[in-house]
């Protein structure tokens, strides 16, 4: 289905080069930002598209919250914006592939995500990968920002099961890290921090009146296997080549959606 007035254009903001202090810091960190994707201005008319046309359809998975930028093409063009591509670039090569994206809608009194690392959801082999969390709304301390542990992505932390008050059925064993080396990742609305696949990071239950939305934007490179069949992805699932070239063919791959809801 498509809207009778267009979908907003996206002006996307300059990318610039990674300083070679900033790719050893990612390198150290596990993570680096925030960075901005779009203005404040040019995503309060995402935000304002995405609440009333994106997440009110059904789209290509099981969940209106996932794989948008198959059928989106608002969705896509904020999922490879320059100023995240190129910077994904610098890190890991020129060939790169969206294989997922995904909102995070946590309203007031929304659960808390546990302490856990990507890769132990992931369908992914060899599980390699680099993501981009952009805020849709403005995300700070008070309505429950990511917070990250720097460092964390250099041992892989076995998990355990999660409390019932938890939005995930499982979360990384608190013995293996230090939660008080965690920080809090504000960011305004357009703005977008990188992380890879180890990087320990949680969000506390959203105890404001203000609800917190972002939007993850996940990216691997040819010679990882999507397995585009299984949960979490679904049958049909097709991933998109956004940068450089597919010189392995291993994945469904389809170009960016032409039409928006």
């Amino acid at each position: 289905m498509t809207t009778t007035t267009p979908p907003p254009t996206i002006a996307a903001a300059p990318a610039g080069p990674l300083s070679e202090a900033e790719i050893a810091r990612f390198r150290r960190d596990g993570w680096l930002g925030p960075y901005p994707a779009v203005s404040v201005e040019a995503m309060a008319t995402i935000r304002a598209h995405i609440d009333e046309h994106v997440l009110t359809q059904d789209g290509p998975s099981p969940s209106r919250q996932q794989s948008r930028h198959m059928d989106s093409a608002v969705v896509y063009d904020l999922a490879t914006s320059p100023a995240i591509l190129d910077r994904m670039a610098q890190l890991y090569g020129p060939h790169l592939i969206l294989w997922a994206t995904n909102f995070f809608d946590k309203p007031p009194g929304g659960k808390e995500i546990p302490w856990h690392q990507d890769l132990a959801y992931w369908p992914l082999e060899p599980i390699i990968n680099i993501s981009a969390w952009i805020a849709i709304d403005k995300v700070t301390t008070e309505n429950s920002c990511v917070r990250v542990i720097p460092g964390s992505h250099k041992t892989v932390v076995p998990v355990v099961k999660s409390t019932e008050d938890k939005a995930f059925a499982q979360e990384a064993d608190p013995a293996y890290f230090d939660a008080s080396q965690a920080i809090e990742v504000e960011l305004e609305p357009g703005e977008f921090f990188l992380f890879n696949e180890k990087l320990l990071h949680h969000s506390y239950k959203n105890t404001s009146d203000k609800r917190r939305m972002g939007m993850s934007v996940r990216v691997t490179i040819p010679i990882v296997k999507i397995e585009q069949d299984i949960s979490p992805l679904h049958p049909g699932h097709t991933a998109s080549l956004v940068r450089g070239e597919d010189y392995m063919s291993l994945n469904r791959l389809a170009s960016r959606p032409t039409t928006d809801h």
